[in-house]
């Protein structure tokens, strides 16, 4: 998940002149600036249309509870947390704070471009308050009853390692959703933050968030039936005065909600039910303990029985949900980064991810080929001309999704927040995006001199 626009040295110098810039195809530019797009492109049926095999099913419902348990099992950034014994040690504890609680390496500036002074700086990091976590620490357990930032530090200080780039936020690691279960292994010097253990992040969390259980009933909340899970890019229950920690909650796509065992004849919240789904929600009481709210889902929102068939024409449908979405560093301002856009719809296939692109593209249970410095661009360019609809393609700090193929170009869609490429005369050529987009792969540069072809680190298939 890295600023992209901060590898893009790095990464020219590590490759050198072993991967020189190979001659970009000729396509036409529109009025957008986005090269090689038409308006056609934009609609899912665009390209399930050149889809080799839009409705096969590529992993069965029992298929994918394998392959995600496998993953749980074996990929390291990711926790099982009915693995995690009810006494931890201070040296784990510590070694999962030392991961995230890093200051970055540049200086921070504020949201007016101004360093911040060590007066401000020093306190945060001492606010995580290390020399406070005892020999053994008891797990204690949780449901996130919002969507709430998971952050680097415990605090909301806005902070910025590159001038004027609103769209990353350096404090801010990841998303925590309503449902989702942590369990607390400490508490910033405040008391106001929790550090937590979520299933893809370990982070601070602001507690208010967090309503406080017993360990069965966080852990088998996830695994209730029946469920809907949420198949937009958004849904939110409906407005209610009577509960307002349930009104016009947003359940963003993958979510997996348990529907409540009450009488269908019966008001919810002042509301009747038949024409809707109800919905048992996590709320948190004044004492911070977890208690469970009904809560209704129009029928007409964007949510299923189950996930979505795993096919290539619901991967198309699921990921053009999010089209024209502003780019959002870590699911800031309501949206969501490269790795969290293509998480996200493949969670909604059935599919759970990592969080990061670094984790995602060498994860141990995804199908995965690694590309270094050694490897030519004939062996890169082989790798995309077998590219599948769904395939995951990573640049460091950047992952996009494949989408097809125009005449022979492969496009993919891919949230970011602009695009570089050389003009008919040759010129560079700058298109600010900030958003999910669609675009060819082949043209696009990370600079003057570095294709993102051959940029390339890793592409993952999800199939066996």
């Amino acid at each position: 998940m890295p600023n992209l626009s901060r590898i893009v040295l790095g990464v020219a110098l590590a490759l050198g002149s072993a991967h020189a810039l190979a001659a970009a195809p000729t396509l036409p530019v529109p009025a957008s600036g986005v090269i090689g797009t038409q308006d056609a492109m934009f609609s899912p049926d665009y390209w399930i249309a050149r889809a080799p095999a839009p409705d096969k099913v590529i992993f069965s419902r029992e298929e994918l509870k394998a392959l995600n348990a496998r993953t749980f099992a074996n990929d390291p950034s990711m926790y099982v947390l009915a693995n995690i014994p009810a006494q931890i040690s201070a040296g784990q504890v510590k070694a999962w704070i030392a991961k995230v609680s890093k200051m970055p390496a540049k200086p921070l500036l504020d949201v007016h471009n101004q360093p911040l002074p060590k007066s401000v700086v020093d306190p945060i990091v001492a606010s995580i308050a290390l020399e406070k976590i005892p020999e053994h620490v008891t797990a204690r357990y949780g449901i996130s009853v919002a969507r709430q930032s998971l952050r680097t530090f415990p605090t909301d200080l806005k902070a910025f390692t590159v001038p004027d780039q609103p769209d990353f936020e350096s404090l801010q690691e990841s998303m925590l959703f309503p449902g989702d279960p942590v369990v607390i292994v400490h508490e910033s010097e405040d008391g106001q933050w929790y550090f937590v253990v979520s299933p893809r992040y370990a982070a601070w969390v602001n507690k208010s968030a967090i309503a406080v259980g017993s360990r069965d009933e966080v852990l088998n909340y996830a695994d209730k039936t029946p469920y809907r899970v949420v198949t937009g890019a958004k849904v939110r229950t409906v407005f209610t005065p009577e509960a307002p920690a349930v009104s016009e909650l947003q359940l963003d796509m993958g979510a997996r909600v348990p529907l409540a065992d009450l009488p269908p004849d019966e008001p919810v919240n002042g509301q009747g039910p038949y024409v809707s789904w109800t919905l048992q929600l996590p709320v948190r009481a004044k004492d911070g303990s977890l208690h469970f709210q009904p809560a209704l889902l129009q029928r007409n929102a964007d949510s299923e029985p189950d996930y979505v068939p795993l096919t290539q024409a619901n991967i198309i449908r699921q990921a053009f949900k999010f089209l024209g979405e502003r780019y959002g560093w870590g699911h800031l301002y309501n949206g969501r980064d490269c790795s969290g856009f293509v998480s996200d719809v493949y969670r909604s296939l059935g599919v759970q991810m990592p969080r990061n692109t670094g984790d995602q593209a060498k994860s141990p249970e995804l199908a995965h080929q690694l590309f270094t410095a050694a490897d030519s661009h004939e062996a890169r360019m082989k790798a995309i001309a077998q590219a599948q609809v769904g395939d995951l393609i990573y640049i460091p700090g950047h992952v996009m999704m494949f989408l097809g193929r125009v005449n022979g170009e492969p496009y993919v869609i891919q949230d970011v927040g602009g695009v570089i490429y050389l003009d008919a005369q040759g010129h560079k050529h700058w298109t600010r995006t900030n958003e999910v987009s669609v675009t060819p792969l082949l043209p696009l540069l990370i600079d003057e001199k570095l294709s993102y072809v051959d940029a390339m680190t890793s592409l993952v298939r999800i199939r066996p």
